[in-house]
């Protein structure tokens, strides 16, 4: 197996030995110490280990001192970390292990791991307050990674199950590099990061690209809310805001009048920004909203540094993206390198020419990205194509509903499906939802599988969750 990552984190960790690393609410450490906890932490992962491959370490767990160490000891050990995003329920978290053949997995003490533990393993707190727990065998044979692959992250589910994605350590570094480089990180900087470090917001903008100009990190527990940010901010003086736009909105309606002060930038990505909570708060706060474009199989794409919402920025280092007729396509140098426990689904995005097919439509103008809209998004019912946000919108105007969600699904014979999944009030039917759907669409477009809920389930950035959605429809409708 080819590294990159653990000789690149020696040199960074060494080179910035006094500076402060990572912060939580519980703990600081600096560079030298970070790297002495990882080392140690790696010599105890090392002595669990039982093959003769690379050892799959999932971490299971929210953002904290104790994570990054637990991610640089999985890599100083040789072994292969799985970033699981911490909303995934039980049943996602078995899904991964069996699909991916985890060996361990490092997780909060509290965490529902017991559909997929064996073991708890005994250590000498080299994971802090983490736990470390061998997984159960699976009888199914688990994929073998490519010879490169140094770090998995998992797509939000959107495709109806979390789809792993193999990254080599020069994808993982590039991608550090390219950001640091495009957006004018530095060792001064202080990164406030509410979004979770397994998701590629935070994992591309605020992990090894804060480290490699000896910026430093600064995380919190629990719960993002707007006083939660506003008292980070205030304690690290922090020169970096990373959150996703649900955050932004609870700010705006907080209405904060200090915290601000030393914040020169706020990243914003995972789902649009409306133009009305940008200007707010940069009304408020005198801090601009800079938007970032990634996608989870390509990392980070653009960046618009002026923060005035007028697009996605221009191409990052090393990206070139096309805006055409069919789409949006991009080749990166921080591009994954296929789907571990989905054969053959990546490499139908990629052509021949190395471009990644994104499913996202747009223009470029004036060298900035402007999307426009998805490609892909078509549900295909009997030869009928329909497009969800028709029918979400329609749903959305029926009395006592919050709101809804649709998607293709399989019914009773197994053929494909209009499904929608709609939060409602007390009193609201699926005959109502039905009837109204049927007053202003042509029968083919009414949802022929309906679930009612009082939410939607979401994963943690806030889009639906459709993996959850799918199980809701496989499990009966209690009355």
């Amino acid at each position: 197996m080819r590294t990159v990552l653990p000789e690149l984190l020696t040199e960074v960790l060494a080179r910035h030995g006094d500076r402060v690393a990572v912060t939580d609410a519980d703990g600081c450490l600096g560079y030298a110490e970070l790297a002495g906890r990882a080392r140690a932490a790696a010599d105890r992962l090392t002595r669990y280990g039982e093959r003769g491959e690379p050892l799959r370490v999932g971490l299971y767990a929210t953002n904290s001192v104790e994570y990054v160490v637990g991610y640089l000891a999985t890599l100083f050990a040789g072994a292969v970390p799985f970033l699981a995003d911490s909303a995934f329920g039980p049943y996602e978290l078995s899904r991964i292990a069996e699909d991916c053949g985890l060996d361990l997995l490092i997780h909060a003490p509290s965490a529902d791991v017991r559909a997929v533990a064996a073991e708890t393993l005994t250590d000498d707190g080299e994971f802090g307050y983490l736990t470390v727990s061998r997984v159960r065998p699976y009888d199914t044979p688990r994929p073998p990674l490519l010879d490169d692959t140094e770090v998995c992250r998992f797509t939000s589910g959107s495709t109806g199950r979390p789809n792993c994605i193999e990254f080599s350590g020069a994808a993982v570094s590039a991608a550090a590099a390219n950001w640091a480089k495009g957006t004018g990180l530095t060792a001064e900087d202080r990164i406030a990061c509410f979004a979770a470090l397994s998701n590629g917001l935070a994992f591309n903008t605020s992990l090894l690209a804060a480290f490699l100009p000896g910026a430093s990190l600064h995380l919190s527990h629990g719960l993002p809310t707007a006083s939660r940010v506003v008292r980070l901010l205030e304690n690290t003086a922090a020169t970096r805001l990373v959150a996703f736009p649900a955050l932004y909105e609870s700010i705006v309606r907080r209405s904060p009048e200090e915290g601000f002060a030393t914040v020169r930038t706020a990243i914003s990505s995972g789902a649009p920004l409306r133009e009305t909570v940008r200007e707010e708060f940069t009304r408020l706060t005198g801090v601009p909203i800079h938007n970032y474009y990634g996608v989870a199989e390509t990392g980070p794409l653009t960046y618009a540094p002026d923060g005035d919402g007028s697009g996605l920025g221009a191409p990052l280092p090393g990206v070139h993206l096309l805006a055409e007729e069919r789409g949006i396509r991009v080749r990166s140098e921080s591009m994954g390198s296929r789907y571990l426990n989905a054969p053959g689904l990546f490499e139908k995005r990629v052509d021949d020419e190395g471009y990644y097919h994104t499913g996202d439509q747009g223009r470029l103008l004036d060298g900035a990205l402007h999307l426009t809209g998805r490609t892909s998004r078509l549900v295909n019912v009997g030869g009928r194509k329909i497009d969800p946000i028709e029918i979400v919108d329609v749903l959305r105007t029926a009395p006592g509903v919050l709101d809804a969600v649709a998607f293709e699904a399989e019914n009773q014979h197994g053929e494909p499906a209009l499904a929608a999944v709609v939060a409602v009030e007390a009193g609201v039917t699926a005959q109502s939802l039905r009837t109204h759907c049927a007053a202003t669409l042509p029968s083919f477009k009414v949802p022929g599988i309906l679930r009612l809920v009082d939410r939607i389930p979401a994963n943690s950035i806030g889009k639906p969750s459709i993996e959850r959605l799918r199980r809701l429809l496989s499990t009966p409708q209690s009355n």
